[in-house]
C-alpha cells in the first residue's frame, strides 16, 4: 500500500504589528477551507492554540523587528522554514512604528511610560529582510486577501506569485476612474504607490494614502513637485511620505528631502 503523502506545512508568525494581515487570512472564509484542505496549518496562534513542532514548508511572517528578542527569534523562524514570505507593511518595511527611526526612542519612552525600567526595545523598527533572507514580500496595510491566496498557491505549486508591480493609477484606469488629482486637484499618492487595494480611496474621491507602499521605481520627486503645485506645504510633504511605509527606501529618501 502506497504511503500517504504529507501535506505541506504552513506556519504564520507574528512580530511587532497590529494582527491585521493575519486577520486578512482568516477573512478568506470559504477560501480558507480550501487552504486548510491543501496544507497542514501547523502553527497559527491567531487561529489555533495547537502547534506542530519541527520545520515548515512555508512561513508567513507579519510584523517588524523592534526588540533584541525578536531579532533572535526571526533567525530561528528562518532556520525552520523552507520558504519565508513577509506580509504587510510592518514585515516588509518596518510599519508605521518605523516613525521611531526618525526620532529619539528614549524621549518617546520617557513621555509614554511613567516607569520605563522594564522597557526593552531597539532604537529602530526594521523589516524582516534586514535580518534574514526572504523569498517574497507581499505589501499592504493590511494585505489584499486575494493576493495572499495567490502567494500561498504559488509557493505550494513551486512558481513565482503573479502579483502586479504597477501603481494605483493603473487600477484607477482599469476601473474607469477620473483622476482626482488632475480633475479636482486632490493630493494623491497613487502615482508612486504599489497596486493591490483596487484603487479604494480614489474610487470614493479621496487621495491615495500610500497604504501599499512604493511601487517599483517610483518617481517620488516628480510627484512632490506636482503636490507642491497643488499648494502642499513642505511639512505636509514630509508627513505624506511618513505613514504606513515611512521606512521604505523610496518614501524614506523623499521624506528626508522635505525634513527641515
Amino acid at each position: 500500500m502506497a504511503r500517504r503523502r504529507r501535506k505541506p506545512r504552513l506556519a504564520v508568525w507574528k512580530f511587532a504589528s497590529c494582527d491585521g494581515c493575519q486577520l486578512s487570512l482568516l477573512d478568506c472564509e470559504d477560501e480558507l477551507l480550501a487552504v486548510a484542505d491543501a496544507v497542514e496549518i501547523a502553527y497559527f496562534p491567531e487561529a489555533s492554540r495547537g502547534e506542530v513542532r519541527g520545520t515548515y514548508d512555508l512561513s508567513l511572517v507579519e510584523g517588524s523587528i523592534t526588540t533584541a528578542h525578536d531579532a533572535a527569534r526571526i533567525q530561528d523562524v528562518r532556520r525552520r522554514s523552507r520558504r519565508l514570505v513577509t506580509i504587510g507593511a510592518c514585515a516588509t518595511a518596518g510599519g508605521i512604528q518605523a516613525l521611531r527611526n526618525f526620532a529619539d526612542v528614549e524621549a518617546f519612552i520617557s513621555v509614554v511610560y511613567a516607569n520605563h525600567a522594564y522597557i526593552q526595545t531597539l532604537a529602530t523598527s526594521t523589516p524582516i529582510a534586514d535580518h534574514v533572507g526572504v523569498d517574497f514580500e507581499l505589501q499592504g496595510c493590511p494585505i489584499n486577501k486575494r493576493q495572499l491566496l495567490e502567494v500561498i498557491a504559488a509557493f505550494l505549486s513551486g512558481r513565482r506569485p503573479a502579483i502586479p508591480s504597477h501603481s494605483v493609477c493603473i487600477e484607477c484606469k482599469l476601473k474607469g476612474n477620473v483622476c482626482i488629482m488632475v480633475a479636482h486637484g486632490t493630493p494623491c499618492l497613487g502615482p508612486v504607490t504599489h497596486a493591490g487595494c483596487d484603487a479604494l480611496c480614489p474610487s470614493y474621491n479621496r487621495g491615495c494614502y500610500g497604504c501599499y507602499g512604493p511601487m517599483e521605481t517610483p518617481n517620488t520627486r516628480a510627484l512632490s513637485e506636482w503636490l507642491q503645485g497643488l499648494g502642499m506645504a513642505r511639512g505636509d510633504l514630509l508627513r505624506v511620505y511618513r505613514k504606513f511605509y515611512a521606512n521604505a527606501e523610496a518614501f524614506r529618501t523623499e521624506s528626508k528631502r522635505h525634513d527641515p
